[in-house]
C-alpha cells in the first residue's frame, strides 16, 4: 500500500505531498531519520514528524509501537481541548510507521535545492481577476 508523504521545508514554508510505495519506511519511528533517496529526494535527509493511519487516527510520539490505543488526551496530537483543563478519551496510533499508516509526515533537516522541482511539482500560478462590471441601482 503507498503511503502519502507530506514533506515541510522550514526554509520556505512549503509542503509538498507525494505518494510513493516505500516498504524501507515500515519500521522507523516519529524522530528517526532517514536518506532523501529513498522517496527520490537524493541529497536531502529526512525526519519523520507524525502521521496518521488508514482510518484516520493520528500518530502520537509517547505511544510505543504500531499498534492503535485508547488514551486520556488533554492536547494535541489527536485531541484540541475548547476549554481550559479539558481532558477526552481518544484513539491514538503509535509512534512507529507499519503498513497501516495511510500518511507519514517528514521534514527536512539537510540538503540543499529546489524540492518541487526535484518532485516534478508545478507552483500554482495565481490568475488574475478580471474585474466584472457593476450594474447601477435605480
Amino acid at each position: 500500500m503507498p503511503f502519502k508523504i507530506v514533506i515541510g521545508e522550514p526554509k520556505t514554508r512549503k509542503a509538498y505531498q507525494i505518494e510513493r510505495d516505500v516498504p524501507s519506511l515500515i519500521g522507523l519511528k516519529i524522530g528517526d531519520t532517514f536518506d532523501g533517496s529513498l522517496i527520490g529526494l537524493t541529497g536531502f535527509t529526512l525526519q519523520i514528524t507524525g502521521g496518521s493511519d488508514k482510518d484516520g487516527f493520528p500518530m502520537r510520539a509517547e505511544v510505543p509501537g504500531p499498534g492503535r490505543k485508547k488514551l486520556l488526551l488533554s492536547g494535541p496530537p489527536g485531541f484540541k481541548p475548547w476549554r481550559k483543563g479539558m481532558r477526552k478519551r481518544k484513539y491514538v496510533r503509535g509512534n512507529t510507521v507499519s503498513d497501516a499508516i495511510a500518511q507519514v509526515n517528514c521534514k527536512i533537516i539537510s540538503g540543499e535545492g529546489d524540492v518541487g522541482a526535484i518532485l516534478g511539482i508545478q507552483p500554482k500560478v495565481k490568475e488574475e481577476k478580471s474585474e466584472k462590471p457593476t450594474e447601477e441601482k435605480k
